[in-house]
């Protein structure tokens, strides 16, 4: 029921712009509006704090059926979860009261800012610093690649608090858009998603409350591992999503197009084509609702599962997608068509949340 009413709501809402959205690099505006109308945009809060209370397995259905039609669109629930779930994880009862709420009505949306110039996979050896004056924490810096940067109200951001420490030094904060000090960059000028917006967040002597810091000192880089292993799944979700509508359209296109006074889809390379595709597409669905499953459970292997759904779908979108613009021939190399659309798309899938080599070597620390 679920999937049904999110397909039918992203294909009457959603789908109709996400071709302009694409073409005009421009935030989904319609995407949010009908998200929210439908209390679907963050779906991961628990109702303690007025949110829809869904499990992981069914935000991984939300972000799939919407990545399915629009991947810049399946953005806002799972980076609204991303953003969100270090507080979720780690805050205060207070925090959680204070920042959940206007998520959950819709009011705010929510990113995470980890990464910088200078700290991608290396997280650890970032620079931004927050320095303790009295009750109140000054934050200077700069975060580089952050999903819906300047739409968000809200920002996790991760800076260094003890720089002796690495890791160990690192502490998580909420920081708010209309911060003093808070600024963005330039949009960057991406292959896909160019939907959703990603720009640096500027961080110049942002003094926030002392009550803001999540979780405490020092605790904020093992925040942010562990939002990840639950977090990557819904990277697994938009992949599994955008892999199935190039299929989708590729199965529909084959069976309408005509070469040789029959369809092409009557010929066995092409069926063998489509054939793998949908099994690999039920290989990464299975892998990915089974560690949604066990994300809900936090099970003592979820690392390894987390990593394993993200890296195997991803890799599985490039490829489908890529097959599906084969399928179309010279128009799936057009804009007229979305397949060549959703290739773009899928290629982030392998490298944000971690690149998929450093999953693989994220498993091989977690072998089962």
């Amino acid at each position: 029921m679920l999937r049904e009413s999110v397909r039918s709501l992203a294909e009457a809402k959603i789908l109709p712009f996400a071709a302009a959205v694409d073409e005009e690099s421009r935030f989904p505006q319609e995407a949010l509006d009908a998200l929210v109308a439908n209390d679907l945009h963050a779906v991961h809060v628990p109702e303690t704090y007025g949110g829809a209370g869904a499990d992981a397995l069914a935000t991984v259905i939300v972000i799939e059926e919407v990545a399915r039609v629009c991947a810049s669109s399946s953005l806002i629930p799972a980076v609204n979860k991303l953003g969100s779930l270090p507080v979720i994880l780690s805050g205060s009862e207070e925090l959680k009261a204070k920042y959940l709420g206007p998520l959950a009505k819709g009011d705010a949306m929510f990113s995470y800012a980890l990464s910088e110039p200078d700290a991608g996979s290396d997280a650890a050896g970032m620079k931004t610093r927050a320095v303790r004056d009295g009750d109140f924490w000054v934050l200077n810096g700069v975060k580089r690649w952050i999903t819906n940067a300047g739409v968000s109200e809200y920002y996790t951001v991760m800076a260094v608090t003890d720089p002796e420490k690495r890791s160990k030094g690192i502490s998580a904060f909420v920081v708010e858009k209309s911060d003093e000090g808070v600024s963005f960059g330039a949009p960057e000028k991406k292959l896909g998603i160019k939907g959703s917006p990603t720009r640096e967040v500027y961080l110049d002597n942002v003094r926030i409350p002392a009550d803001r810091m999540i979780g405490a000192e020092g605790t904020g880089f093992a925040t942010a591992m562990k939002t990840l292993d639950h977090t990557r799944i819904t990277i697994a979700a938009q992949a599994l999503g955008i892999a199935q509508g190039a299929l989708d359209y590729a199965k529909g296109y084959v069976q309408e197009r005509k070469q040789f006074g029959k369809p092409i889809s009557d010929f066995q390379g092409v069926q063998f084509m489509l054939a793998d595709m949908a099994m690999k597409i039920e290989a990464a669905r299975q892998l990915t609702y089974s560690a949604a499953a066990k994300s809900e459970r936090v099970d003592g292997d979820l690392t390894f599962f987390g990593a394993a759904a993200k890296c195997f779908a991803s890799d599985v979108a490039m490829e489908v997608t890529t097959d599906a613009v084969q399928l179309l021939g010279g128009y799936g190399y057009t804009r007229d068509y979305p397949v060549e659309r959703m290739m773009r798309d899928a290629k982030i899938t392998q490298i944000y949340e971690g690149t998929n080599q450093v999953q693989r070597i994220v498993m091989a620390r977690n072998l089962p």
